[in-house]
């Protein structure tokens, strides 16, 4: 099949990728010359494993394809997909003027039929401004085209994308036409050979689930970390506790890691998104607004815990850091939790030596001159002058490290671990002071 994809960012990228993998004829548009050079030169622009490989290799076979020529992407595919950003406006609330932009670029260009369909994360209800969008475009353009617009939301995990897209857990289709429906149906047809993980319902459901699913599983990280946060009152240990409820198939074990705070381009925006939209129709979701406040306050529980540790004197103190991504296996630092420590960090006078595996070039981007920041090479060598090691990110090489060298490293033997990588008893054994999250009074 013929499908067009506008936006090359994270979506859009990993959407045409592996449905080119596939075998049908995908042509990426976006507005950006530079990245759509890039790409052309076989340079992938963010760090997604195995990306680069699909991408190169649907690029060689002719069925990718990248260009920033509007006119050439609708006319090429029957299917539109819409993978452009939905940025936090002023408000908190989803910014739609990328994903309007290209209703109304879809509308000045179609001269036949035409299937758009919503991948960006968007509230309900913007279907209907796409429709109405498309239809004021052709309207003053005297033509009348048959088009329909439908949801099909991404359910896509940054660090295991290309596995999410290949092998996916669900495919929610939203549409308003049964024929749309059997278009999708076939076009998914590939990704369901084990069995059919289409699920179709109304285009308003559709949008609505994608903002649920983020929601809940924000939920659920929020809750664990206002345990944990209780647990250290209590002098309880959350990594028993989240054993212990975990055995329960009600509850499970996925989602309940008490840590350092969620971050990334998701959880955040759209947990605000969500609450956001429920304001204007009427209801005050407290639970999301609560979600996002416990979220906030745990983002700063390394910081407190390094200033108490230090009786409030960080001025002229080096800390070491380990992690800068929001997660293991992606360079994305958007909202991370180590952006908010290394800040804290830096207004208290303290400096930073910071390692992550693929984050570096993003945090060079993001801290261009910034004083108090050294990028170091390899994780040890952040320890080289600091007077403690933080550790943000639970990236697997920092799960069992030579705990004599980084005793030995460090002025002061302390680890300050936002991941709960390690056994508190174990490592005090040693003679290094740990503090974790949730384990105890520490």
């Amino acid at each position: 099949m013929h499908l067009t994809i506008f936006g090359s960012g994270y979506v859009g990228l990993v959407t045409g990728a592996c449905m080119a993998e596939m075998g049908n004829h995908v042509v990426c548009v976006d507005i950006d010359e530079d990245k759509i050079a890039r790409l052309n030169a076989g340079e992938v622009p963010i760090y997604e494993p195995g990306l680069d490989d699909y991408i190169s290799r649907n690029r060689e076979a002719g069925r990718l394809e990248f260009t920033t020529d509007v006119g050439k992407g609708v006319a090429h595919g029957l299917f539109q997909f819409i993978a452009v950003g939905t940025p936090p406006d002023e408000d908190g609330s989803a910014d739609l003027k990328h994903v309007l932009a290209v209703a109304r670029s879809i509308g000045e260009h179609m001269d036949d039929y035409r299937i758009i369909v919503d991948k960006s994360t968007v509230p309900v209800g913007t279907a209907d401004q796409v429709k109405a969008e498309i239809a004021t475009t052709l309207e003053s353009r005297g033509r009348k085209i048959e088009y329909d617009v439908v949801s099909n939301p991404e359910f896509l995990k940054e660090g295991a994308a290309i596995n999410d897209f290949m092998k996916p857990d669900r495919i929610i289709v939203g549409t308003d036409n049964p024929r749309t429906t059997e278009l999708l149906k076939s076009l998914y047809e590939p990704f369901n050979r084990n069995h059919d993980r289409v699920i179709s319902m109304d285009i308003r459901s559709a949008e609505l689930t994608k903002y649920a699913a983020n929601a809940m599983l924000a939920t659920k990280i929020s809750f664990m970390n206002e345990l944990a946060n209780l647990a250290e009152r209590f002098d309880a240990d959350i990594e028993n506790v989240r054993i212990g409820i975990g055995s329960d198939p009600r509850i499970g074990y996925h989602f309940i890691y008490p840590g350092a705070g969620y971050g990334g381009s998701c959880f955040p925006k759209d947990v605000r998104a969500l609450a956001i939209s429920a304001g204007k129709v009427g209801y005050d979701a407290a639970l999301l607004t609560a979600v996002e406040d416990v979220n906030n306050r745990q983002k700063h529980r390394l910081f407190e815990k390094i200033s108490q540790h230090f009786d409030g004197n960080l001025d002229g103190r080096t800390v070491a850091l380990w992690g800068l991504s929001f997660k293991p296996r992606t360079d994305d630092m958007r909202e991370a939790p180590s952006r908010v420590l290394m800040e804290a960090l830096w207004e208290s006078g303290a400096r930073v030596r910071a390692y992550d595996p693929e984050a570096m070039d993003e945090a060079r981007r993001l801290y261009p001159e910034q004083a108090g920041m050294t990028l170091c090479e390899s994780a040890y060598d952040t320890l080289e002058g600091a007077d403690a090691l933080a550790i943000v990110t639970e990236w697997q090489e920092f799960r069992s490290p030579d705990f004599p060298a980084i005793k030995a490293s460090l002025k002061t033997p302390v680890i300050f671990d936002g991941r709960n990588l390690y056994e508190p008893d174990a490592i005090e054994a040693l003679g290094i002071e740990y503090y974790a999250i949730g384990r105890g009074r520490h």
